[in-house]
């Protein structure tokens, strides 16, 4: 009763839908990327859209940059699931995913893939040209990361940055430029989120250690131990923290985006506390619940910022 598998077949049928319709087989691929966390990323792409433009984007503008970074993020997952078939069969914490057990076709989650691709492609070329230009640089990093834990124990960053990008989608949809000096904060805040995501993931690969190791992948967990991962989570958070000021000062903020900031570290305090080399039962609360409560707050912190 607790696999992700049987989680997504009842939450299907809770909805009234029937096993092999097409509205069935939808609730389920959703419940496999866990599309509702997309609001670890989505919350920074407004935050790139609000200080871009010091005030509220445009409906349209907002809109479209929503459905790219639903359609990122169910593109990155949907081929990270594909990639990691074979290992998910042999980790006990993932062996029941729905792509390992059939209740879910390869060939239906790679047509879900080309969808989500297309429409991120959609939504980019009618946001702005230079969101287009740029838009194979974002698949290359939101289909490739899922390969790199094959050859490296820089996965984690490479994850942050992917996820990062939502900053720079964000920015370049309202002002359609990256690259000129006084886009300088909207790279700030990108190294921040590199650095957020990349702790956090370094917490959560904790939990693979074991597989990670007899598989020959390149997690630092698995490479340099829990307690080393652990204690360089807490550096990458704290230069998470100082990259968040330095944007703040670019951009000369007002006192709520630092309170939001000063939340945001008592929040990670608090995160690192739930976990440690022994007891990592509460990785979970971690990884999913104060990660959403930090990017929640710093938007209002950021929104608050350009209002006050």
């Amino acid at each position: 009763m607790g696999s992700s598998t049987q989680r997504a077949k009842e939450s299907a049928q809770a909805r009234g839908l029937k096993p092999g319709t097409f509205a069935y087989r939808l609730r389920v691929f959703l419940d496999l990327v866990r599309f509702e966390h997309t609001v670890f990323a989505l919350p920074f792409a407004y935050i790139g859209m609000v200080l871009a433009t010091n005030g509220l984007p445009t409906l349209w503008q907002l809109v479209w940059v929503t459905v790219a970074m639903a359609a990122a993020r169910t593109l990155a997952f949907a081929v990270n699931r594909l990639a990691d078939r074979a290992y998910d069969a042999v980790n006990p914490r993932t062996r029941n995913r729905p792509t390992v057990t059939g209740a879910i076709e390869a060939g239906t989650v790679t047509r879900y893939a080309a969808v989500s691709l297309g429409v991120l492609l959609i939504a980019a070329a009618l946001l702005d040209p230079l969101a287009f230009k740029l838009a194979p640089v974002a698949v290359l990093f939101l289909v490739g990361y899922s390969f790199t834990k094959r050859f490296t124990v820089l996965a984690h960053w490479v994850l942050g940055f992917t996820d990062a990008l939502a900053v720079g989608g964000g920015w370049i949809a309202v002002r359609g430029s990256f690259f000129a000096p006084e886009d300088l904060p909207a790279w700030l805040l990108i190294s921040a989120v590199t650095f957020w995501i990349a702790g956090f993931d370094l917490i959560y690969a904790c939990q693979d250690v074991e597989h990670d190791r007899q598989e020959g992948l390149h997690a630092w967990p698995a490479r340099y131990g829990i307690a080393s991962a652990l204690r360089l989570s807490r550096l990458n958070h704290a230069a998470f923290l100082g990259f968040l000021a330095l944007a703040g000062l670019a951009l000369a903020l007002s006192w709520p985006y630092y309170a939001a900031a000063l939340i945001t570290a008592l929040l990670l305090v608090y995160e690192h506390r739930l976990v440690s080399p022994d007891d990592l039962s509460r990785v979970n609360v971690a990884f999913f619940n104060m990660n959403s409560y930090i990017a929640l707050t710093l938007l209002a912190g950021a929104l608050g910022a350009v209002v006050v």
